[in-house]
């Protein structure tokens, strides 16, 4: 009888002592889940308010389609030295300028692009210029070849866009219409994110200079493009 309640004893005892480190376990377990749990919970809260607070970004970018943005159409008048009237090829590209002149506006760039059947002071245009808050003014055609691509002007659309300073920077309203009109012109020519390039692509000049420098900011436009094509007009 000793031996059975010694031996009752023993196995009980025994049985409490692997409970118990099985229940700790458990436990570390549960604590190492939540604590994973909670990690997971903060990284994506802090992911969103970084994308809301635009930390990361070089642009702070409103939501942005494929639609037509709103376009003034102030055509330049037909010449040999800003729109020849030459037609182009099939399009295969868009190409993004900056107009290396810090504070200028969109009108001040058209009507400089018209001066110059008139200066003869050099050859220069753009299909587009997108201004300091965003407006957008067509001088030439897509289907007219403008002068601001070198070998590409044959096959491109290109978009001329303002700055306020030497960095080359953009606004945020520049930016966002520059997205948008990047994407309405992808879409209307059957192009990708991909078939836009810089000026810098094709001659290496530093052109557009923000972009050349910076290129996780030119990577990164090339992602909102992508993105506003993808939600269509």
């Amino acid at each position: 009888m000793n031996r059975r309640r010694g031996y009752g004893r023993y196995n009980g005892r025994g049985k409490n002592r692997s409970g118990g480190s099985s229940r700790r376990a458990r436990q570390q377990a549960l604590y190492i889940r939540s604590g994973i749990a909670v990690l997971l919970i903060l990284t994506a809260v802090l992911g969103i308010y970084s994308c809301a607070s635009g930390t990361g970004r070089a642009y702070t970018l409103a939501d942005v389609d494929a639609s037509q943005p709103e376009i003034d159409v102030q055509l330049l008048d037909v010449n040999p030295y800003s729109r020849p009237g030459t037609e182009t090829e099939e399009i295969t590209g868009i190409v993004v300028h900056y107009t290396a002149n810090p504070g200028s506006t969109a009108q001040n760039n058209r009507d400089y692009f018209n001066g110059l059947k008139d200066s003869h002071e050099t050859e220069a245009s753009s299909n587009f210029i997108v201004g300091l808050d965003g407006e957008i003014i067509q001088c030439v055609p897509t289907w007219e070849m403008a002068y601001a691509s070198n070998s590409r002007n044959i096959d491109t659309v290109s978009i001329e866009c303002c700055h306020p300073d030497e960095t080359g920077k953009f606004t945020d309203e520049t930016y966002r219409s520059l997205v948008q009109l990047t994407a309405w012109l992808c879409v209307k020519f059957n192009l990708t994110q991909d078939q836009v390039i810089r000026h810098y692509d094709v001659t290496g000049k530093n052109c557009p200079k923000y972009f050349v420098e910076n290129k996780e900011a030119w990577d990164q436009f090339k992602q909102d493009v992508a993105v506003a094509i993808a939600k269509g007009s």
